[in-house]
């Protein structure tokens, strides 16, 4: 089982940048992995996914802006974002690209537009 530890959310303005993290702590696995993104009241989308060799994709809406980046020796996981836009408020969560092998979730790390 692995546990799923996200940091790195706060507050962003518009046209700001922010780093998300993420670590896989427990057993873990060499295989593709995804962000996702849950507005409040809606369902997690998944935003941003790399596979094992590093090649990524993104949803339409993040795709030039976020990049997702991977370090399998630290089991870290990464979310770059880039010309952040208030659309992109939401818990950011991590998780295997694999629909069926995301048994758990952590609790995710908020991002949210700067007063």
């Amino acid at each position: 089982q692995v546990q799923w530890v996200e940091s790195g959310g706060g507050l962003v303005q518009a046209g700001g940048s922010l780093r998300l993290s993420c670590e896989a702590r427990g057993d873990t696995f060499n295989r593709a992995m995804s962000w996702f993104r849950q507005t409040p009241g809606k369902d997690r989308e998944e935003v941003a996914s790399i596979n094992t060799v590093g090649i990524t994709w993104y949803e339409g809406s993040v795709k030039g802006r976020f990049g997702i980046s991977r370090d399998n020796a630290k089991n870290g996981y990464y979310l770059k974002m880039n010309n952040w836009k208030p659309e992109d408020v939401g818990g950011y969560y991590c998780n295997d690209e694999e629909k069926l092998w995301r048994s758990s979730w952590g609790q995710g790390t908020q991002v949210a537009v700067s007063s």
